[in-house]
């Protein structure tokens, strides 16, 4: 068994035993490893000490349980293996800014830490075949566009913090509000029927520290609307990365941090490089499965 089996072994462990008391001997001896190196090992891959990663898992799980009003505050600590309520609320404020109880009064989305797929570390794929890990399906193409496509939509400007690395950062989601505010206002849009809808993040006119993202819906070109702010996908070619997943939600966190992660191990093993910019490409779906693209306009490395 490689070193990250083993650590993989124990991710699903804790993710069996959220709510239960895990001690980390245990851990080690599910991994077959002694537990100072698997501790060792733990945080090289994981990127986060044992700890701090089950409590950032067990507040994932809290966030999903929030939303149901009939459960207690407490019933939550309790249930995603917190001792207590003020244990609770003081990992939740630290992890998120604010308590608990201000997450029900106001729901926000949340980037959560994300259970790691060890495996798409370590595994290379061809073009046009597709590689199936822990739930989610990914598959490589080249896609060539002759001419510019238009979307118009809403920006906002994104501090780095609390959003990178991806399905690694906690905090408010802030690119989640600007896709709030276009569903919001999409139905006005000049849309193509049956038109793409695209979020994107590039550095754009911004402060150091501060990213732009823009989320909008596929226009007729040469589309003019002052209430929209536009933005045009390039006519180039394109690495593109498509993935599906059960529901939306689980496609638009999880899979996605997983696909833009494993894009630039992939990219790096083929020698390729990207632009700062790799668009996300929305379909609509048919029933039972939901898919999405990133579109990555790739080079080879000088």
């Amino acid at each position: 068994m490689h070193a990250w089996e083993a650590i993989q072994k124990t991710l699903n462990f804790i993710e069996e035993n959220i709510s239960e008391e895990i001690d980390i001997e245990q851990l080690a001896k599910e991994s077959a490893l002694s537990l100072f190196y698997y501790q060792r090992l733990f945080s090289r891959l994981v990127k986060k000490p044992v700890r701090e990663y089950i409590k950032l898992r067990r507040l994932a799980y809290a966030c999903k349980l929030l939303a149901n009003k009939q459960l207690r505050i407490l019933d939550v600590a309790l249930d995603c293996g917190f001792g207590s309520h003020e244990t609770f609320t003081r990992a939740f404020k630290e992890a998120y800014k604010m308590t608990p109880e201000e997450y029900r009064r106001k729901p926000v989305m949340l980037n959560q830490f994300d259970k790691p797929d060890l495996l798409l570390n370590y595994t290379i794929i061809d073009e046009g075949v597709p590689l199936i890990s822990d739930g989610i399906v990914l598959e490589f193409n080249r896609k060539t566009i002759l001419h510019p496509i238009l979307f118009m939509g809403f920006k906002g400007i994104i501090p780095i913090g609390g959003q990178m690395p991806l399905g690694e950062a906690t905090g408010i989601d802030m690119p989640g509000e600007v896709w709030g505010k276009f569903h919001q206002e999409k139905q006005i849009i000049p849309r193509i029927q049956g038109g793409r809808e695209l979020g994107v993040a590039y550095l754009g006119d911004v402060p150091e520290g501060y990213f732009t993202y823009f989320a909008g819906a596929e226009v007729p070109w040469q589309t003019e609307d002052s209430r929209f702010v536009k933005w045009e996908l390039p006519a180039r070619e394109y690495i593109v990365c498509g993935f599906e997943a059960e529901d939306f939600e689980q496609l638009v966190t999880v899979v996605l941090n997983k696909a833009v992660k494993y894009s630039g191990f992939w990219l790096d093993k083929h020698g390729l490089t990207t632009d700062v910019y790799s668009p996300e490409m929305y379909y609509d779906s048919s029933p039972g499965s939901v898919y999405m693209e990133l579109w990555i306009p790739a080079s080879k490395k000088c």
